[in-house]
């Protein structure tokens, strides 16, 4: 199974932020007892940036995060969506409707860069971490999320399908990272996603493959399966 790069399906995709809610409400930490999301979070605060562009945005809820632990924080974030640009500015977050391979920005604009699992999104993967290089001024840092081969495989499977093969995985991100920074570091971070029932798993499903969705057998109580996911640097 592929994940979409083509920006039509992207604009249906995420069109509305009701998809992206749904896949988000599912995940908790995992064995280690932490989210990629806060351990991203972290090396983006820890970095001192002062100026940062976050490419893909979505809902906003990640700037928002930074921006209450770093308020002097000077963050700007874009997505090809008017709808998620629009959710972002309303948790006061400033955000404009940017393609991520083309920046409305100069050379060396930001300090730091966030590309959170949307870079498997792009139709040009090497254009946009080429275009995040470019806004970045030298020594800048670009941090960025995605998930592995493995994630969420085992409901993948049970529904007839395949484990996610995209163009940016934990299994590759350094080495196309690598191919435009000097310096690349990696962690991995297993996750949990938690399913009440059978519904709420279609559901969940139904947001990218309601093939899937409806190939899901029936199961009673709750599940949970296991998410692979990459935090990177790269400077």
């Amino acid at each position: 199974m592929h994940e979409m790069t083509d920006r039509r399906q992207m604009g249906e995709q995420y069109g509305s932020t009701a998809r992206l809610e749904t896949r988000r409400s599912v995940w908790g930490p995992g064995p280690e007892g932490v989210s990629p999301v806060d351990v991203l979070r972290t090396l983006v605060v820890s970095s001192r940036a002062s100026r940062i562009i976050e490419i893909g945005c979505g809902t906003g809820a990640f700037a928002r995060s930074v921006l209450e632990e770093a308020p002097g924080v000077d963050y700007v974030a874009t997505d090809l969506s008017p709808a998620m640009v629009a959710a972002t500015r309303a948790l006061g977050v400033t955000a404009e409707v940017a393609p991520a391979d083309d920046l409305p920005f100069d050379d060396g604009s930001f300090d730091g860069g966030v590309a959170a699992w949307m870079l498997y999104h792009v139709p040009d993967l090497d254009g946009t971490v080429r275009e995040l290089r470019r806004v970045l001024r030298d020594g800048g840092t670009l941090h960025v999320a995605t998930n592995g081969r493995e994630h969420l495989a085992d409901l993948l499977r049970e529904a007839g399908g395949e484990p996610l093969v995209t163009q940016f995985m934990s299994e590759n991100a350094a080495e196309v990272l690598g191919r435009h920074f000097a310096h690349v570091s990696r962690r991995d971070v297993e996750t949990r996603a938690t399913f009440a029932d059978h519904e709420a798993a279609r559901g969940y499903l139904a947001t990218f493959s309601p093939e899937l969705a409806d190939a899901l057998p029936t199961f009673e109580g709750p599940r949970t399966y296991a998410g692979r996911t990459a935090v990177l640097s790269a400077h």
